[in-house]
């Protein structure tokens, strides 16, 4: 089997949550079959949902792999698990939170998976770091990421400053 594109957004806003992004993205590079390709900057956004907890801190990541679909995602879903995610309730707070966005043009809905993710074309923090990272990335349908974001603007959603 050759290897799939795979993009996968990373979120966090509890206990120290650049920590925890910037250590999940260690941990994907760790995946078995799996190769991170590239990663973006990290981004602080309000959160989606109760606004009653802290901002996230968000990266998405483009990896290539041989997993399958739910493989990869049985994987992401150990990574959470050892930051202790915790699913106390629905767009609540989290240690972390890793999402399949994307797996190459695959368009697919399971009990466990949507591809691609149901929301991605209406989030500005997975929209803006897919456009600084991969500005010519098409979703299976054609729409052009860049301009989905360039569409939807930044909605409180801010690229981290070294340092910061």
């Amino acid at each position: 089997m050759s290897d799939q594109r795979a993009w996968i957004g990373l979120g966090s806003n509890l206990d120290d949550p650049l920590d925890h992004v910037v250590r999940a993205l260690q941990e994907i590079d760790r995946l078995p079959l799996t190769r991170r390709l590239v990663a973006s900057s990290c981004y602080k956004s309000r959160p989606v949902g109760p606004a009653d907890q802290p901002d996230f801190i968000n990266a998405v990541a483009m990896v290539a792999t041989r997993l399958s679909p739910l493989a990869l995602l049985d994987q992401l879903q150990a990574v959470e698990q050892r930051h202790g995610r915790v699913r106390q309730r629905h767009w609540g707070p989290r240690t972390l939170d890793l999402d399949l966005l994307l797996f190459d043009d695959y368009r697919l809905t399971w009990p466990r998976l949507t591809l691609p993710h149901p929301e991605l074309a209406y989030r500005a923090f997975v929209l803006l770091p897919l456009a600084d990272v991969a500005p010519e990335l098409r979703l299976p349908d054609g729409r052009s990421v860049a301009r989905l974001a360039a569409a939807l603007g930044d909605h409180g959603v801010s690229p981290m400053l070294p340092g910061a």
